[in-house]
């Protein structure tokens, strides 16, 4: 019986499984983006977004060495853990969660398999550019209120000087 026992196996052992969590860890860390089958893109989001968490408020703390070991322990990729700390981490500092996106890609045509893009959610220049323009207008908070934002009023008259000058060019 599979009573508590929500991990996903893969179909490969714990060994093989822990090296390849930790491989696809890095190379997403590194990358920003990568594809791979659905059910690894699943697997490694579970693996992967404590460990992002670990990173977010590194600028707070006093001591973040610790922090260093035990990502590095999970990773085991110098270059993966300095990024995360330096890039990842100071970018996602206001998020609150939910730091990758799984986009569904088709099957592969070899075996059949459903295919998947996992990407850091941050990262992704095409979404956050439309997202950005949608909520500059009106700021949301965690529960559902809205925040008063200030208008400019157009119908400031300008100044003296400049409507001078502009009057003396013509």
């Amino acid at each position: 019986m599979r009573h508590g026992d929500k991990i996903n196996n893969l179909g490969i052992k714990k060994a093989h499984r822990k090296a390849l969590l930790s491989n696809l860890s890095s190379q997403l860390i590194v990358h920003k983006r990568i594809v791979t089958t659905l059910a690894k893109a699943k697997a490694l989001r579970t693996h992967i977004e404590p460990i992002i968490t670990k990173a977010k408020n590194v600028e707070t703390k006093e001591s973040t060495m610790h922090e260093h070991r035990i990502v590095f322990s999970y990773l085991q990729n110098k270059e993966a853990v300095k990024e995360l700390f330096t890039v990842i981490g100071p970018r996602i500092v206001s998020r609150p969660g939910g730091y990758t996106r799984i986009i569904k890609l088709g099957i592969r045509s070899g075996d059949n398999a459903e295919k998947a893009m996992i990407e850091l959610v941050d990262f992704n220049e095409t979404y956050n550019n439309q997202s950005a323009a949608s909520t500059e207008a009106v700021k949301k908070t965690r529960r559902g209120r809205t925040k008063k934002v200030e208008t400019v009023d157009s119908s400031v008259e300008t100044p003296a000087e400049e409507v001078e000058g502009t009057e003396s060019e013509s």
